[in-house]
């Protein structure tokens, strides 16, 4: 008889959901992770005494769009969502700001008495786009089959107007797209960086959807588990364990075995450990390139594009909270800042990560969640994230991020400070994750938060590369999760639940 039902490699938020959906269902499951912590990605601790920092996503947004967190009853494991709003904030140097609220009419309304006619475009905007954006919520919420892409994307329900209309629009770049509806930029450029979180910028062809989810931002809204990001894995790990199933730190696999062409286990520090079936939630790279035997590896997995990075984030802690110019108030604190002149610094920061430099004035994401979780920090301190783009894992002239590291965290900083001044005076502590570290620490190759890039041609069916794409591999008893898999990166957990379902697919067939 087998050590467990199910093997998991990998302890990201993807990999905890595939495990816990299966230990639900009544199955023997092990998790076996690397690093001390489970989380991957989705992990807090305490870097600086006193302040808990996230050491990957923070905002919870697209997890809010599905039904994870009922399904598995995470609330009975300590999950305590917080929810934030406003949702976003952009301040600009000048001392005026845009905020987009989780009510779709108040934002509405705000953006009109700034920008008259603004307003109304927004709503037509929402309005025309959010029967696409649920379409494409539920194409995320599915295996990338063939027959569910076609059945999903039926126009009609995807699209409200003339669909020939529609579908020219849906092949666009995502910056053309915001040019169709609005004339003022400091409307647009909050727009598309937002978009931009992904990684490709405004004008690469076919992005158009990066903008298009817009209008589900207000459906779903976001929000922040209390205590930190990583309390959301924490609580998966504890729903396992309640359901029979063991989860291992330490506990790096260092080969996937094979017999007669299906998995039947890991190795583990000289340990074998054997199953019925074996998930792998680490990076697609690391699954075919390192834990399968050579013999076993699919020739398409040579395709795979993880391209050369493409954010950084600065972690501060502060003595004392952030202070916007544009807006002192609180709400600016609690909402998302998207920190961005126009798309001409978004285009220039992107043309000097292709040239192999760091943005000398990048555009910034500014997180400060203390404003809405107290645990965060010491009384009257503060947490700030800072995440930047467009910085590449491989830098022009043979330099190397450990030599540079402080001066572009300087970088960022100053950048922050001419929307908060006095910032810097209140650091404490910090901590940089650039390319390089976010590499060495997370596994996260050359520096890609979403393991492979984002671009349509490793999107649906074809990510991580055609013919692997719905989670099964070309090995019995083998399947994937994670980012790598659609729909990609993010806090989401779409690819575990979907991964989960196709497992259990399989094993009550006895396919496995």
């Amino acid at each position: 008889m087998p050590d467990f039902d199910v093997i998991t490699v990998g302890a990201g938020h993807n990999a905890l959901i595939t495990s816990a959906y299966l230990a639900q269902a009544g199955y023997r499951v092990g998790v076996f992770e690397r690093r001390e912590i489970v989380g991957g990605a989705v992990a807090t601790q305490e870097i600086i005494p006193g302040y808990r920092f996230d050491l990957g996503g923070s905002a919870h947004i697209l997890i809010r769009l599905t039904p994870i967190v009922e399904e598995l009853g995470l609330e009975r494991f300590g999950l305590e969502y917080l929810d934030i709003d406003p949702l976003f904030f952009a301040p600009y140097e000048d001392g005026e700001s845009v905020f987009v609220w989780r009510s779709e009419e108040r934002t509405i309304e705000g953006l009109e008495r700034a920008y008259p006619g603004e307003g109304e475009a927004y709503r037509r905007f929402l309005d025309d786009w959010r029967p696409f954006g649920r379409v494409v919520k539920e194409l995320f919420l599915s295996t990338p089959s063939p027959l569910n892409l076609g059945r999903k994307m039926v126009f009609g329900k995807a699209v409200r107007g003339d669909w020939k209309r529609a579908l020219s629009m849906i092949l666009k770049p995502y910056g053309e797209v915001v040019d169709s509806y609005f004339q003022e930029e400091r409307v647009k450029a909050p727009l598309v960086w937002m978009a931009a979180q992904s990684g490709p910028p405004p004008s690469e062809p076919f992005s158009s959807p990066f903008v298009l989810w817009q209008p589900l931002y207000h459906e779903g809204g976001m929000a922040r588990p209390k205590g930190g990001s990583g309390m959301l894995t924490q609580a998966l790990a504890r729903h396992i364990a309640a359901h029979g199933g063991q989860v291992f730190v330490n506990a790096p696999a260092e080969r996937i075995l094979v017999e007669g062409g299906r998995a039947t286990g890991v190795q583990v520090g000289g340990e074998v450990y054997t199953a019925r079936t074996v998930v792998a939630g680490a990076h697609a790279l690391e699954t075919f390139g390192k834990l399968l035997p050579e013999a076993h590896r699919p020739e398409g997995s040579r395709s795979m594009r993880v391209g050369n990075g493409f954010g950084a984030i600065l972690r501060l802690a502060l003595r004392e909270r952030v202070r916007y110019r544009a807006h002192p108030g609180d709400e600016a604190r609690r909402a998302l800042g998207l920190i961005c002149r126009d798309r001409a610094q978004l285009n220039a920061a992107y043309g000097e990560y292709l040239a192999g430099h760091p943005a000398s004035d990048p555009p910034l994401v500014a997180m400060s969640f203390s404003a809405v979780d107290d645990t965060l920090a010491p009384p009257g301190g503060e947490v700030l994230w800072l995440w930047a783009q467009y910085f590449p894992y491989e830098l022009a002239g043979a330099r190397r991020w450990d030599d540079i590291e402080d001066e572009v965290a300087e970088t960022i900083l100053d950048a922050f400070e001419v929307h908060a001044p006095g910032t810097k005076a209140k650091v404490v502590g910090r901590l940089f994750q650039h390319p390089a570290w976010l590499e060495r620490h997370l596994g996260l190759y050359r520096g890609n938060v979403m393991h492979l890039e984002m671009s349509l041609d490793q999107m649906f069916a074809l990510r991580p590369f055609l013919g692997m794409a719905e989670y099964r591999t070309h090995l019995r008893g083998l399947y994937l999760t994670g980012a790598s898999t659609h729909p990609g990166g993010g806090i989401m957990g779409a690819s575990g639940r979907n991964a989960a379902r196709v497992v259990l697919k399989d094993l009550e067939r006895k396919r496995v």
